[in-house]
């Protein structure tokens, strides 16, 4: 999994959850484990929170990424999330991955973000096009960064519902659920993201 840089101070004070800086109980650093930094976060120590966001935010910063236009975006999404994070730990039950946990807020406050910007067109003549198989293998085969370049040239609807598809493995009726859209909608999408993403990386491979 690739981990792409991301600062605690991308998080302003201000937005996260009132906070010490120094728990007097346990003093928290980088290698402290997950079960101690939940501990140091429920308390709102501000260090606990601090290290748990460098953790994971490097992690999860790519599915931001897909579902946004630029990296200042990403970064948002991100910070938005991780306020979501620290406000639901209460509720976290150590039965499975935390990153896994964490990444899923971050995927769920992604695919709202880019709900509330998109307008999603209705093309109910495209279906015998938008059942085709999609040709992702060519896009998985690059560096993620350039994935994600390539990803935030496509308009905000169909990077939305061809990284829900292609990228998290959602379906069509899951999508169409989530986005409140019809399936044939999403199945276009898919296929607009196909085309569209082959013609960038075609016009890239002959520059």
């Amino acid at each position: 999994m690739d981990i792409l840089p991301v600062k605690w101070s991308t998080v302003h004070p201000h937005q996260a959850p009132r906070a010490r800086e120094i728990s007097p109980a346990l003093n928290y650093h980088p290698g402290s484990r997950d079960v101690e930094l939940i501990r140091g976060c429920l308390e709102q120590d501000r260090l606990a929170q601090k290290y748990l966001y460098e953790r994971y935010a490097g992690k999860t910063l790519g599915i931001a990424m897909r579902y946004t236009r630029d990296y200042a975006e990403a970064i948002g999404v991100l910070n938005q999330a991780f306020l979501q994070v620290f406000k639901s730990l209460k509720t976290y039950e150590d039965r499975g991955s935390l990153g896994a946990w964490i990444a899923t807020i971050v995927l769920r406050t992604a695919i709202r973000q880019a709900k509330s910007q998109s307008r999603y067109q209705q093309k109910m003549d495209f279906e015998s096009e938008a059942d085709q198989p999609v040709q992702n293998e060519v896009l998985l085969q690059q560096e993620m960064e350039v994935v994600f370049s390539y990803l935030q040239q496509l308009p905000t609807a169909t990077r939305t519902v061809f990284s829900m598809y292609v990228l998290d493995g959602f379906k069509h009726r899951e999508i169409a659920e989530q986005l409140q859209i019809s399936v044939s909608t999403s199945k276009w999408h898919l296929a607009n993201g196909r085309k569209l993403l082959e013609a960038i990386i075609l016009r890239k491979n002959t520059q």
